[in-house]
């Protein structure tokens, strides 16, 4: 494998369970450019940063068959079918450039060369005439980007709908009534029909162009297939991670859904838990470490929220130290 070249992995699984686990095992142990593309099975997939209680219908998807997984990005959870598209871009971190403009460039050129006008909008988003079909997140690793989006070519939109359980907050900001109400499926935007597979294919081919192939080798598996094992077909990994502490409270930003659950335990901070559906660089978690033991005080909790932004995108230090005092 050449680092400074581009390779391009056509996916030939739809467990989700493998799919998630090769993202992350691309961007850990690879070094060149990689452009990935994967269709999964019925799944909820969860942001890093969120409780998969209070995002997730659990009795639906239990009932359906439909599988739960923790992603290693942040944002909201997203729903994924057979006739959903997922690419992957792993990269060398520029933080120079605006990554999100930057990585879906590519795939609204693509749309736009079967007769789709899409365009990029708000902080993550493709959309058609103001309606998503497609969400993106990222995460960096060292010195290596994660780039990976959905594109709804044609899914069940009902089953979406049942299967997310968005939050209060989150619905009523936007001003609408349902996640359905937001989002559109791309072929009902075609000038002419298209099934998922001629639409994936021609996406894979628009990529062909400028990479060379790659197939997983048998190692690539093993190391993947231990990852699924260990961390992301676990129920701790994919559902346990939860709150438990006393104090909570939420707030809507612009850059996201923030809320905090937390103990004060003789004038400081204990089990502090900060999560939601916005983005990070850093693994949250720091975050949380840094909090821990801090006076319950508002200007201790601004010095050592210095780093926030690394932790919460677009977040300032004021943004969240007033949450611990809603």
């Amino acid at each position: 494998m050449d680092k400074n070249k581009t390779y391009f992995i056509r996916g030939v699984s739809n467990d989700p369970y493998f799919n998630l686990a090769s993202e992350e095992y691309l961007l850990r142990h690879t070094d060149a450019y990689f452009v990935y593309l994967w269709i999964n099975s019925p799944a909820v997939i969860v942001g890093i940063n969120q409780n998969t209680a209070e995002e997730v219908n659990l009795d639906y998807t239990s009932e359906n068959g439909i599988k739960v997984v923790r992603r290693q990005t942040g944002g909201g959870a997203v729903y994924h079918d057979l006739n959903n598209v997922c690419y992957t871009i792993i990269a060398e971190y520029n933080g120079e450039r605006d990554n999100y403009r930057y990585f879906t460039e590519n795939i609204i050129g693509y749309l736009k060369t079967i007769g789709v006008s899409a365009e990029f909008s708000g902080r993550n988003d493709i959309v058609i005439d103001g309606k998503k079909i497609s969400g993106n997140a990222q995460c960096v690793y060292k010195n290596r980007i994660m780039h990976h989006g959905t594109l709804l070519f044609d899914t069940d939109a009902a089953a979406l709908s049942l299967a997310l359980k968005p939050h209060k907050l989150k619905v009523e900001s936007k001003g609408i009534k349902s996640v359905r109400a937001r989002i559109t499926n791309i072929s009902e935007h075609l000038p002419a029909p298209m099934t998922t597979e001629e639409f994936f294919g021609g996406l894979a081919d628009h990529f062909s162009k400028t990479a060379e192939p790659y197939s997983f080798t048998e190692g690539d598996i093993n190391a993947i297939n231990t990852l699924v094992k260990e961390k992301y077909s676990t129920f701790g990994w994919n559902v346990g991670f939860s709150p438990s502490a006393k104090m909570f409270a939420e707030k809507k930003f612009p850059y996201g859904l923030v809320k905090v659950n937390f103990n004060v335990e003789n004038g400081k901070l204990s089990d502090v838990r900060v999560y939601g559906d916005f983005f990070s660089v850093k693994d949250v978690s720091g975050l949380n470490h840094a909090l821990n033991g801090v006076l319950y005080k508002k200007e201790a909790i601004e010095k050592a929220l210095f780093e926030v932004e690394r932790y919460v995108s677009g977040a300032s230090c004021g943004d969240i130290a007033e949450l611990f005092f809603e």
